[in-house]
């Protein structure tokens, strides 16, 4: 079972998520909360597998509670939801370690699938915001990155062109028509050769750089 733990100052929004969620057999809402230090709290006691995370919260923010949350609770995963306004919001919280992210709006099947890659310990990427995030970042101030990585290899770029549709490894290993040893082996040689902690900012490494683009 996903434990999941939902985060949001809205009841109406919380109670629609955790109606659709029961429905799921693979699937468990263990709480919820209304503000930061109550899921940080609840984290601390619940340990759920996934935390969904509202960026768009009164006092302390979604960006600041992901880490909180990280802290308190080093193996939950934190999914962000978001709106279509919050570029800086989703880019602090990229910032903060989290692991996934899309639209409020989007398709209950999209959100169960983003819940489920990212409780496998994948990041979860939506293309429209990360369209939005690399616009932001192509504009901001500062020295840039080096124009080109190590070499990837042909297997690599296309192991990092599924990664930027946030598919799984078995979804990946199945396009790819090899075992999922062989795509985790390539993404940990991906990590490495781009110099990034996690799937998530390799993919935004590499679309920065035009290495690949999002389809």
């Amino acid at each position: 079972m996903i434990r999941v733990l939902i985060v949001d100052d809205h009841a109406v929004v919380r109670h629609g998520i955790q109606s659709m969620l029961t429905l799921e057999d693979d699937i468990e809402v263990v709480g919820d909360a209304d503000s930061g230090m109550q899921a940080v709290e609840k984290a601390r006691s619940l340990h759920p597998q996934v935390v969904l995370l509202d960026l768009k919260m009164p006092g302390m923010g979604g960006a600041l509670t992901c880490r909180a949350v990280k802290e308190v609770s080093p193996r939950s995963r934190v999914l962000i939801l978001t709106g279509v306004d919050a570029e800086q919001d989703v880019m602090n919280a990229l910032e903060h370690d989290a692991d996934g992210y899309l639209l409020k709006d989007a398709p209950a099947e999209e959100l169960l699938h983003a819940i489920r890659v990212v409780a496998s310990g994948q990041a979860y990427l939506q293309p429209s915001i990360t369209r939005r995030v690399l616009r932001r970042l192509s504009a901001s101030n500062g020295p840039q990155q080096p124009l080109l990585p190590p070499q990837l290899t042909p297997r690599e770029l296309d192991v990092l062109r599924l990664m930027a549709t946030s598919r799984s490894n078995k979804e990946m290993a199945e396009a790819m028509t090899v075992t999922e040893e062989t795509v985790r082996s390539h993404i940990k040689s991906i990590l490495n050769k781009l110099r990034q902690p996690n799937r998530m900012q390799a993919v935004l490494m590499a679309l920065r750089l035009g290495i690949i683009e999002l389809e």
